[in-house]
């Protein structure tokens, strides 16, 4: 094994009850890349993430982390590594943006569990870094979804974990703050992070993502660079739509997509 390779996946199956979501999948995910998980409702994208970040044990095959089955892991020395955003939920208890933050600092916190100036100051650089420091003081309850989610990833961002677990987060933020999120994982990768995200949102995708993981039906389609994975065939195949893929100025992928033709 590499040293780049943090995740390890073979043969890894998952689910829930009676039902396996994912089945057979193989995959090397590596440090200092962006990764995309792409694919219709129900493919599997969250479940992946939640075997990713130890929340779901896999029911066959094998999942390492750092060279280590992720099951062997202490969970404290997990959570110091592994930052989960999971999907927009609704607040359920009062909290300023800057406590919501502050807890995402739990898992490095002293013995006494009190967080110090320094936990402060990396919950306030989260909450900057997402364009969220004018909702410090406000209750959560009182945000709109889009900066709700903003605080949300400012939680999983003060943790500084090296591996970022990113559901769907540019869910219900307006077009500057997608590519806020975009700017957000691409600086986490360039320092040497991992950053796996799912998105329905084709152009933060090919805009963020080093690589693509494409999921039909809880299987992997195709896995790889986005030169290879992010093309009008493999899209229009995983979503039933005719897509065109052009390069953009920057070099990236340009994704358009249309209603497939009639007949």
């Amino acid at each position: 094994m590499t040293e780049r390779v943090r995740y390890r996946l073979r043969g890894v199956a998952a689910g829930y009850g009676a039902r396996d979501v994912l089945r057979g999948v193989d995959l090397d995910l590596a440090r200092g890349r962006v990764v995309a998980l792409l694919g219709e409702n129900g493919s599997g994208k969250t479940t992946l993430l939640k075997v990713l970040a130890g929340l779901l044990p896999p029911r066959a095959g094998e999942l390492l982390l750092d060279g280590t089955p992720l099951a062997r892991w202490r969970r404290d020395e997990a959570a110091r590594r592994i930052g989960y955003l999971q999907q927009a939920f609704e607040p359920f208890f009062p909290a300023t943006a800057v406590e919501l933050a502050l807890l995402g600092r739990t898992p490095r916190l002293g013995r006494l569990g009190a967080p110090a100036e320094a936990d402060r100051r990396a919950a306030l650089a989260a909450l900057a870094e997402t364009d969220a420091t004018p909702l410090s003081s406000r209750d959560v309850r009182e945000m709109s979804g889009g900066e709700r989610q903003r605080v949300y990833l400012a939680r999983v961002l003060a943790g500084e974990p090296e591996v970022l677990l990113l559901d769907e987060p540019t869910a219900n933020l307006d077009p500057r703050h997608r590519f806020l999120v975009v700017e957000v994982a691409r600086r986490r990768a360039e320092a040497g992070g991992l950053v796996v995200l799912s998105t329905h949102e084709l152009d933060v995708a090919a805009a963020a993502a080093d690589e693509a993981v494409l999921l039909r039906d809880g299987t992997v389609l195709a896995a790889g660079p986005v030169a290879g994975t992010l093309t009008g065939p493999l899209l229009s195949s995983l979503f039933g739509v005719s897509a065109c893929v052009t390069e953009g100025p920057d070099g990236r992928p340009l994704v358009s997509l249309a209603r497939p033709a009639a007949g």
